[in-house]
């Protein structure tokens, strides 16, 4: 997805104040069909549901009855055209409509944003999010008349929008996907859509509009408050003053130039226009709008935060001001929280924070700042500009840092210092961990606060210029001749259909940087043809193409092994059957103990020979894959191996993922793990494998790795090592924290890629993650990998 798609902001109501003019279209002059309809009326049409930046998932259609007595509908129908159409789409409508009610009609719709409430008809229709027309007709045959249906007999009411060639009088304004045209008054009809639409946040099944109240002064941080949602939500507001600070494509922040004294009131706010506004940078306006709060769409729609806007807003330029200095975050600034983002809600911020506090609140100290024109100092880097052109920075004195200049993900330290910079309003240039940033002016990186995709944004003006930290690709020692050197790399979708680009990449990835570790534990390994649904399973052109480009890169010879899924059986992207898979040399005294019986799904378990000793039934084998707890995602793979005569067992993992957890960031706090439980399960499926070889020999050589996307203080990995004298060592645990991570998520360093080996293992352990592609914008894969370097003892030593 390109950013572009992923857009942006800024989502709001609507306001046209013009009307679109159809010059010369016959059907301006009014006919007698066209009497304004006294019962059941259009009062909302939506068409952008599902796309990108949506509030709902479903496009839709609103009707109310504004009579005496139910009106019955069925052999009614909703019909679409496009904007120059002639050809009708239809939905039936049945039962009828009580006198005041709402009458909600759900059409097509797609992945983004929240679920619509229970409509009274379901139908297919695509809409169009921006220009369209809508007849509500009292037969259930399509409409066959032409490029002029509003005044056909058997329309009842009739709303053409945005360039439609057809509509009452003239069009409703055009919309978009987060944008719907709304009936004014939803008991008036004037026969002009667009005298009686205006367009705004869409609200299924609920009437808006009506007799307005009278507006009242405000001032921007009146509206604003000490609060996530405005004290003056849906009032009309007049005479809110302020200068413009920045302009976007659909709309424009402007900030007020005498606060008030509370630091908790934010002083600048959006303004919502729809198209590009016709105001400039420095002018002093005085605005009448209405307060409205927005949540963004997208992805996590419904977790988001809103953001509070002024939309259908009278603007009137005063003259022009000087925009007053940005307020500084950081040091000699405001100084946000080190520690806590949110720490006295239960469940939504909105509804069940206890107190507003900006002092000790992450979240509430950048909603205190939302709109506004600020600056942060050299703004330090913490992790890549990703491809969605985010990049994360924090002020200078921030939180628990790397080595290397990230900041440290940690239980009770998520870190909200750090704010994400966004190519809203000019581009964001690739950057990485260590680097600073520096702007025009005492390079200070000024611009305005937003929220979207459930993180706070500064959204700066002027492309930020790099200072580079100096921040070099690590590479790992070389094992030695006793050395066993066991490794992991997440290699991120790898397939044939990615070229030969990313292939001699992770070839140059394992030689030089992971100096061709004996044995390599991959995830993330596709199927021949890659994420095509073709009910292909086999990988064996995807590792044959991977270990020749090991030997083109001056790496040694490297076979596999693995074990095909199931089709479609294990996550992932459709079609595409992501696996474990080793990697081992044939070039050392290390020889892969292969036991033929493994098979997808059937479980590798623990034998002993003649004295005793374990092995396994199969190698290579999966670890339990009738658990339910392997549903949808991959299951382990056991090998056993020989190193200088020593067995080693090896198992490779990839954990669910922590896909639908709710973000840091989002509106209910603390946030919800909603995956955590399976990753426990799974974890428990593992522990108990090891316990089984653990019975057998208590100074088994065991090596435990892979991406578990769970942390190194998490309960996942709790329960993966174990306790007492069978517990195993997590070796991220080992390390000191600001050498403690293998990912960067948002500008958060933390361990997701995990190696845990047996006790006996411990003291000769080597351990090292090679800081490689997390951190910078240019990746091979989105995980660093990490090496183990281990000499395996014998029993009797041990």
């Amino acid at each position: 997805m390109s950013a572009l798609i992923r857009s942006r902001r800024r989502l709001g109501a609507l306001v046209v104040i013009s009307s679109l003019a159809l010059a010369g279209a016959a059907t301006l002059i009014a006919r007698p069909a066209d009497a304004a309809s006294t019962d059941v009326l259009i009062t909302e049409v939506y068409g952008g549901g599902g796309n990108s930046g949506a509030p709902y998932t479903n496009d839709f259609v609103e009707l109310t009855n504004n009579s005496s007595a139910p009106v019955d509908v069925s052999g009614w129908s909703i019909q679409y055209a496009s904007a120059a159409g002639t050809s009708w789409q239809v939905t039936k409508l049945t039962g009828s409509i009580a006198p005041g009610a709402v009458y909600l009609v759900q059409e097509a719709g797609g992945a983004n944003g929240q679920p619509m409430p229970a409509p009274n008809v379901t139908g297919t229709i695509p809409m169009s999010a921006s220009a369209g027309k809508i007849a509500l007709v009292t037969t259930q045959t399509a409409l066959a008349c032409g490029a002029t249906c509003h005044a056909d007999a058997n329309v009842k009411d009739y709303v053409g929008y945005g360039t439609a060639t057809d509509s009452e009088t003239t069009p409703a304004p055009g919309l978009s996907n987060t944008t719907s045209a709304s009936r004014k008054d939803p008991k008036q009809d004037t026969d002009n859509n667009s005298a009686d639409f205006v367009a705004g946040d869409p609200s299924p099944g609920t009437l808006t509009g009506g007799p307005a109240e009278p507006p009242v002064d405000a001032k921007i941080h009146d509206i604003q408050g000490a609060a996530h949602r405005s004290p003056l939500e849906g009032k009309r507001v007049q005479n809110v003053t302020g200068v413009v600070t920045a302009k976007s494509s659909n709309g424009f922040w402007f900030q007020d130039t005498q606060p008030d004294s509370n630091p908790a009131t934010s002083e600048g706010i959006f303004v919502f226009t729809s198209s590009a506004p016709t105001v400039a940078v420095g002018d002093a306006l005085n605005v009448e709008g209405t307060v409205a709060e927005f949540r963004p769409g997208g992805s996590g729609g419904t977790t988001n935060l809103t953001t509070t806007e002024l939309t259908n807003a009278d603007i009137t330029v005063t003259g022009t001001a000087a925009v007053p200095p940005p307020t500084i975050v950081g040091p000699g600034g405001r100084v946000p929280p080190s520690t806590v983002i949110d720490d006295d809600s239960t469940g939504d911020v909105e509804k069940t924070s206890t107190a507003f506090d900006p002092a000790n609140d992450g979240l509430d100290f950048w909603e205190s700042l939302e709109g506004m024109w600020i600056g942060i100092k050299q703004p330090e880097v913490t992790g890549p500009t990703s491809s969605f052109r985010e990049l994360s920075v924090v002020p200078a004195g921030s939180g628990v840092r790397t080595a290397r200049g990230g900041i440290l993900l940690q239980k009770n330290d998520s870190n909200p210092e750090r704010i994400l910079l966004d190519d809203v309003l000019t581009p964001i240039p690739d950057a990485k961990t260590g680097d600073k940033l520096a702007g025009p002016d005492s390079n200070t990186v000024a611009g305005v606060v937003d929220y979207s995709f459930g993180n706070y944004k500064l959204l700066p003006t002027t492309t930020p210029t790099v200072i580079d930290g100096g921040v070099k690709r690590e590479v790992t020692r070389a094992s030695g001749p006793t050395q066993l050197s066991v490794a992991t790399f997440n290699v991120e979708n790898l397939a044939p259909s990615d070229g030969e680009a990313k292939f001699d990449g992770l070839a140059q990835a394992v030689v030089h940087n992971l100096a061709s570790p004996d044995v390599l534990g991959l995830e993330e390994v596709q199927d021949n043809d890659g994420a095509v649904n073709s009910g292909t399973t086999a990988a064996d052109k995807t590792l044959n193409l991977l270990a020749a480009a090991i030997v083109k890169a001056g790496g040694p010879h490297y076979t596999w092994k693995q074990i095909d899924p199931v089709n479609n059986a294990e996550g992932g992207a459709p079609g595409g059957n992501i696996r474990v898979a080793f990697l081992y040399r044939t070039d050392k005294p290390l020889k892969f103990v292969d036991t033929p019986g493994g098979g997808s799904t059937t479980a590798t378990t623990i034998v002993t020979d003649h004295a005793g000793r374990p092995h396994l039934s199969a190698s290579p084998g999966r670890v339990d894959p009738a658990n339910p707890a392997w549903a949808a995602t991959r299951v382990p793979l056991a090998g056993e191996f020989k190193w200088h005569g020593q067995t080693v067992f090896v198992v490779v993992n990839h954990f669910s993922s922590k896909g639908g957890d709710d973000p840091l960031w989002g509106r209910f706090q603390p946030p919800v793990q909603s995956s955590a439980p399976k990753r426990h399960q799974q974890a428990a499926a593992v522990r108990g494998f090891v316990d089984q070889i653990l019975a057998k020999d208590k100074g088994a050589n065991i090596v435990v790795l892979g991406d578990l996307n769970d942390f190194d203080w998490s309960q996942t990995a709790d329960v993966l090592v174990g306790s007492g004298k069978t517990a195993l060592v997590d070796l991220p645990r080992t390390l000191p924290l600001p050498e403690r991570y293998s990912y960067v998520f948002e500008g958060n360093s933390q361990i997701l890629d995990q190696i845990l080996v047996s006790q006996n293992l411990r003291p000769t352990a080597a351990y090292d993650v090679v800081h490689m592609n997390a951190e910078f914008p240019d990746q091979i894969s989105d995980h660093d990998p990490q090496v183990v370097k281990l000499t395996p003892l014998p029993s009797w030593v041990r």
